[in-house]
């Protein structure tokens, strides 16, 4: 059963939020400082730089002392504080660290799309902008990967900014989108992408993944268990607010790349297929932030980028946490 019925609109339909402008994500730069991206985990630092790591060498600067617990290095014990307070004491030292940041941003066909305000693939971009900002900012050391059917850039972790700049020009412009899915260097899906990724990425890195997750399988999910192995992983669903819960009963106008069509959820059957394949994605997802422990943010295409990885990033730090509106 086919609920979407759609009609070639050529160059015309262009409304806008189809696209977003490299001056565009560029000006976002100043929104960046209000994001936390201070490490969430046990983070394997491999530069100097100006992050603090959990993994104490050392001859670093003495920090504080705190109750042993399960893990510690026993080389760490502060034997003067343990004999005074009766309980073992560790040893803190404060060493600075610069962290790889990788960003994985998906511009596939389903992240073409909207129905409100802006298309998925342009929440991605400004998602993405923000988080390379606010890594440039601290100190890190920013690369990523851009991908859609067709083509993707690859550029590796730099200081100063200088692969970001050429991710968000690849960010901003057009899709090349060409019948032969992947023939021209793209990847048909996340899962295809992520797993080229997980061959690059380094130990003490910090993964961003961006995408609305649709093409992640029941069975999927390895490249996730690869990375959390030795680096931090955030993973940021974007979908649109038509995809987050099912709207009433009616026809409604929908937008991809070249197309504009109907969505037809007048009938009962239709409604419950509907509700079911998004309810079987969503759980896909969750269920993958739960089993590797990662930070879950959840964003629509309603919501003001900016405040809402703000309020997401800062206010949780557990496994499968959300953000933005549901």
């Amino acid at each position: 059963m086919s609920l979407f019925s759609s009609n070639r609109s050529g160059g015309e339909f262009a409304p806008r939020g189809i696209r977003i402008g490299l001056q565009e994500l560029i000006a976002l730069r100043g929104q960046a400082r209000r994001l936390d991206l201070a490490p969430r985990g046990r983070v394997l630092a491999t530069r100097s730089g100006g992050h603090l790591s959990r993994f104490r060498g050392r001859g670093m600067e003495f920090d504080e002392s705190r109750r042993y617990q399960p893990g510690d290095d026993p080389r760490n014990m502060d034997w003067r504080v343990t004999a005074r307070a009766g309980v073992p004491h560790v040893k803190l030292f404060r060493e600075e660290r610069e962290r790889p940041v990788w960003l994985l941003v998906d511009q596939g066909p389903s992240m073409r799309f909207g129905t409100r305000v802006a298309f998925k693939s342009v929440i991605a971009a400004q998602v993405a902008a923000l988080l390379g900002w606010a890594a440039s900012d601290r100190g890190d050391r920013i690369g990523g990967l851009v991908f859609d059917e067709s083509s993707h850039l690859e550029r590796r972790p730099a200081a100063r900014g200088t692969a970001l700049l050429p991710l968000l020009d690849r960010l901003a412009a057009t899709p090349c989108v060409s019948t032969g899915v992947g023939s021209g260097g793209g990847h048909a899906s996340i899962e295809l992408a992520a797993g080229q990724l997980v061959r690059l990425v380094r130990p003490g890195s910090l993964v961003v993944v961006v995408s609305d997750f649709a093409e992640l399988s029941a069975e999927g999910g390895g490249w996730a268990s690869q990375i959390t192995a030795g680096s931090e992983l955030i993973l940021v669903q974007v979908q649109d607010p038509i995809e987050s819960s099912v709207p009433p009963p009616g026809r409604y106008p929908v937008w991809t790349e070249h197309e504009r069509g109907m969505l037809d959820l007048t009938g009962a059957a239709a409604r419950r297929a509907y509700e079911d394949y998004f309810a079987q994605q969503r759980d896909r997802l969750e269920r993958l932030a739960r089993r590797e422990r990662v930070h879950l943010v959840s964003l629509t295409t309603e919501d003001s980028v900016g405040p809402a990885l703000a309020l997401a990033l800062g206010a949780g730090r557990v496994a499968g946490s959300t953000g933005g509106r549901r």
